[in-house]
């Protein structure tokens, strides 16, 4: 047996000095010392032997384990050191080299087209502020010359806000003065409000979200709207005019055209809509293929509305109608940004689809 054990430990260690990785030395660990390895199989047979040989043979047995242990131990921290030291061959960085830069995104169109819009208006005097999202009846509809249950409101398709709790579910959230909680349906809510905190002369600029019940080819249930307001002395449609005629030519572009049609607001008087010359078909109605343009129809497309302010307005806003005059505009972000020359976009639903393949183009 003594004979055997000296074979087996130096079998190890032949086996440990060749071993060139880590894998290697547990072979050999596993080979030796495992359950079926060959010192394990060896000692194993000591309970055969005579009662009187068995306390030496245990003793020997011990040491050759102890040996092809220490043996192991060596080899594995002998190894660890070569492979850390080829480690940091391998991974070597030099610290003072330039770093790779991350990639860099950048605004949403939407976002962009509004920085736009402010600065263009921004350079006209108009000052930028925001309104409620969420808002009373009363700034949505009444104040604007839309009393209760006057069919007008319908177009807006508004979403009413409900009372919490589980008795009061089915409940409009409503207030004995302002009426029903609405999300805001136009940003002309925020008119009245600014007549409410400034008095004339007033330049405003509001850009917000809007809700409304509306999804298709140029409508989404959640937009952007920019509104302006200018109240002072002596405003007319001359002034109106020329201020959406300087945005159209900033925005668009000098070829680009617009049009004023009459049209009627409850918050406006005259009122017009506001229509731009297609840059997706050019104005024509049809595209190069000769389909007819899916986004305009016939070459023009709404921007929004227009108009000077509804005398019954300005007295919602405690200002005196007899003395000052003003004018409002409306448009929807999405859809200016979309006619921009150079987007070529058929479908403002596009802009939400969260495809980053799409976003990279702008």
């Amino acid at each position: 047996m003594e004979k055997e054990l000296e074979k087996i430990v130096q079998n190890a260690h032949a086996a440990l000095n060749a071993a060139t990785g880590m894998t290697d030395v547990e072979a050999v660990r596993i080979g030796v010392l495992g359950r079926k390895g060959t010192l394990t199989a060896l000692l194993r047979g000591i309970a055969e032997l005579p009662a009187e040989e068995r306390p030496a043979a245990g003793e020997r047995g011990n040491a050759a384990r102890g040996q092809i242990e220490a043996a192991i131990a060596e080899r594995l921290k002998g190894l660890q050191g070569v492979t850390e030291a080829e480690l940091a061959d391998r991974e070597w960085i030099d610290v003072t080299a330039p770093g790779a830069r991350p990639p860099q995104g950048h605004l949403h169109p939407v976002s962009a087209a509004i920085r736009e819009i402010g600065a263009i208006f921004g350079s006209l005097g108009f000052q930028r502020v925001r309104y409620p999202e969420v808002e009373w009846d009363y700034y949505a509809f009444e104040s604007l010359n839309m009393p209760p249950d006057h069919p007008a409101r319908d177009e807006w398709e508004t979403f009413f806000i409900a009372e919490s709790g589980k008795d009061k579910a089915e409940r409009i959230a409503e207030h004995p003065k302002y009426g029903k909680m609405v999300l805001t349906p136009h940003t002309s809510s925020g008119q009245v409000r600014e007549m409410e905190r400034v008095k004339p002369p007033i330049r405003m600029m509001n850009i917000s979200k809007c809700y409304r019940r509306q999804s298709d080819v140029s409508h989404v249930p959640m937009f952007h709207q920019f509104e302006g307001l200018l109240i002072d002395e002596v405003v007319s449609v001359t002034h109106l005019r020329g201020v959406l005629q300087y945005f159209a030519h900033e925005f668009f572009g000098p070829e680009r055209k617009t049009r004023l049609r009459p049209f009627h607001f409850r918050f406006t008087e005259p009122s017009f809509e506001v229509d731009i010359s297609c840059g997706v078909c050019g104005g024509s109605g049809r595209l190069p293929t000769g389909g007819k343009c899916r986004l305009c129809k016939d070459g023009w497309l709404e921007l929004g509305g227009a108009g000077m302010v509804h005398p019954n307005v300005l007295r919602a806003g405690g200002i005196d109608s007899r003395r000052y005059s003003g004018f409002a505009f409306g448009w929807g972000v999405e859809r200016t940004w979309m006619m921009k020359t150079g987007v070529n976009i058929d479908d403002v639903r596009l802009l939400y689809k969260n495809d980053i393949r799409f976003l990279r183009q702008f």
